[in-house]
């Protein structure tokens, strides 16, 4: 029985704006709960995924839910907040109560036996700590009964062109799985979509000129000691399509490829028409991989709010490539094994290696 076929189940955790639930849902998955703390995004999710006419329920805050009422599923997905493990946030890890949530994700999944899992994070959660909260994870993971494999993904290389790493880890229960088995990560595919098709909003109040509010802020900023000399506006606008990212004390250029989205940092201008514009919140959608349709279904909210919200979001092109990878790698049965996890099964040796799965150079 193949379980993640066209009717497989899955529940949505830290569910944010539903990337995860578009891509599982391009696969023929269902949605059977979701869980969102922040009632901006689950407004979001709801119109993203067009749920206003279905009773979805929204199961709150992860570490209060009791598993014994929740619907079960075959599949969990959670990005797990980030921010304690981010570069751009204070990195206190599990010091940070937002860097525990992954203990609450690991009660569920052991508790529900459940048998397959993605979970995403920044790709600073490998090397926090000097790699020991990366173990920790693992360990974590493993103790409860799971084979974990992980790999660090940038949505550029499947399909988006948006340069976002992400640490993505893919567990199975380890009583489904014959041996050997070593699961592998999607091959990259390259961008299917340019530039010119996310950068498509053409709403006169986002170009930014001598007349904008922030104007003189941006030409003091090319003055700076990191910039000063080697900017000038009429050469940062002769190329269409060309990214500024002036969220850092010097400007970064970009050519064909947007940088991270982020949730609270929204310093992107971009090139068109010989004209600078800001990123819209459309564009920061198309960016993570929505379809135009979400785009436009959201359109009432918020530039500001849709930013913050995408830079929190998967990008959909990413989960979907990577659920297709595990439908066909695991045949989702597994191989006609039990679907309940015994407590006497035996425990899988651990197939992780933090030194074996580093980051290239």
């Amino acid at each position: 029985m193949d379980i993640l076929s066209s009717d497989f189940t899955y529940f949505d955790f830290c569910a944010g704006i539903g990337g995860g639930h578009t891509a599982l849902s391009r696969l023929g998955g269902k949605c059977v709960g979701f869980s969102e703390i922040d009632s901006k995004a689950e407004s979001t999710y709801r119109l993203i995924n067009d749920l206003d006419d279905q009773n979805l329920e929204n199961w709150g805050d992860l570490t209060t839910i009791d598993t014994n009422t929740l619907p079960n599923f075959d599949l969990m997905i959670g990005g797990f907040p980030c921010q304690a493990f981010s570069i751009v946030g204070n990195r206190k890890g599990m010091e940070d109560k937002r860097g525990r949530i992954i203990f609450g994700l690991d009660r569920i999944l052991a508790e529900k036996s459940i048998k397959f899992f993605i979970l995403e994070n920044v790709k600073g959660l490998v090397n926090h700590a000097n790699r020991t909260t990366m173990k920790k994870v693992l360990t974590l993971l493993h103790n409860s009964g799971y084979r974990v494999w992980w790999q660090v993904l940038k949505s550029s290389d499947y399909g988006i062109p948006q340069i976002r790493e992400r640490v993505y880890l893919v567990g199975a229960r380890s009583d489904l799985l014959d041996e050997p088995f070593d699961f592998k990560f999607p091959e990259p595919t390259g961008m299917d979509k340019q530039l010119n098709e996310c950068l498509i909003d053409n709403e006169a109040s986002l170009i930014f000129n001598e007349q904008s509010k922030n104007w003189d802020t941006f030409t003091r900023y090319l003055s700076n000691k990191y910039n000063t000399g080697l900017f000038s506006i009429d050469d940062l606008r002769d190329k269409e399509y060309r990214i500024l990212d002036w969220r850092q004390s010097d400007l970064r250029i970009y050519e064909g490829e947007c940088p991270t989205l982020r949730t609270n940092r929204h310093g992107i201008l971009y090139v068109k028409n010989g004209e600078f514009r800001r990123l819209s919140g459309k564009e920061s959608l198309l960016l993570q991989g929505f379809g135009c349709d979400q785009a436009n279904s959201v359109g009432h909210i918020s530039n500001t709010t849709l930013l913050s919200q995408a830079g929190n979001a998967f990008t959909v092109d990413v989960i979907e490539i990577l659920a297709k990878c595990m439908i066909e790698q695991f045949h989702m049965g597994t191989l006609g094994k039990t679907s309940e996890m015994s407590e006497d099964s035996p425990m899988q040796p651990m197939l992780w290696d933090i030194e074996h799965n580093a980051i290239p150079a």
